[in-house]
């Protein structure tokens, strides 16, 4: 008895860093993006699956923007011109692209209302996301950090 008990209180820990694992195997959360000329965090998106197997991604609060507080995208076109940037999708049908990674998405930059072709990936962990837009063959990444 005493073997069975020592048996899973030694598999427990390891049960436990499985399931740690498992979670950060996922784009799927909350994340922070970081403006690349201060270094400051500039949004939260939130990442989500969609019932086809995509990612998505939502603004859900703009920390800094040079409109101010509450800034719309009044540099995009059709549906989003004028909308607020907070709860707009800016990423949507990144489809899985082998481990750890998806591609043949798109990325809108509410600054400058445009769109491009992305591709993500997870590193360290799960604790970071590199976010890049590209035209053609010509990409700028971004790497995001995981909202605890």
């Amino acid at each position: 008895m005493r073997t069975t008990i020592k048996t899973l209180l030694l598999a427990l820990p390891l049960m436990a860093a499985g399931f740690s694992a498992s979670a950060s195997d996922s784009a799927a959360g909350r994340w922070k993006t970081i403006d690349d000329e201060t270094g400051r965090v500039k949004s939260i998106v939130e990442i989500a699956q969609a019932s086809n197997g995509t990612l998505n991604g939502k603004v859900l609060q703009v920390l800094q923007s040079a409109q101010g507080p509450h800034p719309v995208c009044d540099k995009c076109d059709g549906a989003n011109k004028g909308k607020p940037i907070e709860g707009m999708t800016i990423l949507w049908n990144l489809r899985p692209d082998g481990t750890n990674k998806w591609a043949n998405g798109t990325i809108l930059d509410p600054a400058k209302g445009k769109t491009y072709s992305s591709k993500i990936a997870l590193v360290e962990n799960g604790r970071k996301l590199e976010v890049s837009g590209c035209i053609a063959f010509i990409c700028r990444t971004q790497t995001w950090l995981r909202d605890q």
